[in-house]
């Protein structure tokens, strides 16, 4: 598959079981690693993405999303320099120097606390991240400044991962 994945909501409930769920419900690590591929010029295979991210946690399989940093050890595997950052003040000028970057957040909606990954790329027109809502089209613009976004959105517990071709 050679697209982008804007919304994972849209792909159907059969399509790419993720452990014992729909990749609609528990996909986003895998999809947020197939978009940064696919950002950077690379193939990627949603199957093969989806086969490795269940090895990693072998009681998990899956069934509870991606670990938050296996899409770090998954780009460093290939070769890639890989860098995580956990403080936010520091996130716009460390994604501003990197080719492609992947967002892990914590969101809470009333009595319900879940998790996020999203694939980001900073551009002339500010931070555009792909896969962002349950009812994104297309790119998402967040704007000037990730902490920014964030703040406005109540996201929290986030770890950026940046992705270079080259150290």
């Amino acid at each position: 598959m050679d697209e982008l994945i804007y919304n994972q909501k849209k792909i159907p409930r059969q399509q790419w079981r993720y452990g014992f769920r729909a990749s609609a419900v528990t996909g986003c690590g895998w999809i947020a690693t197939h978009n940064a591929l696919r950002l950077l010029g690379r193939e990627s295979d949603p199957e093969t993405l989806i086969r490795y991210y269940q090895k990693q946690v072998p009681l998990i399989h899956g069934n509870a999303g991606t670990i938050a940093f296996a899409p770090a050890f998954f780009f460093r595997k290939l070769g890639f320099s890989v860098k995580t950052v956990r403080k936010r003040s520091f996130f716009d000028e460390t994604a501003k120097q990197a080719d492609v970057c992947i967002l892990f957040y914590y969101w809470r909606k009333k009595a319900r606390l879940g998790a996020h990954f999203v694939a980001l790329q900073h551009t002339e027109k500010g931070f555009v991240g792909y896969n962002t809502f349950s009812n994104s089209t297309g790119p998402d613009r967040y704007g000037e400044s990730l902490d920014a976004f964030l703040k406005r959105q109540g996201y929290f517990g986030a770890i950026l991962i940046t992705i270079n071709e080259t150290a």
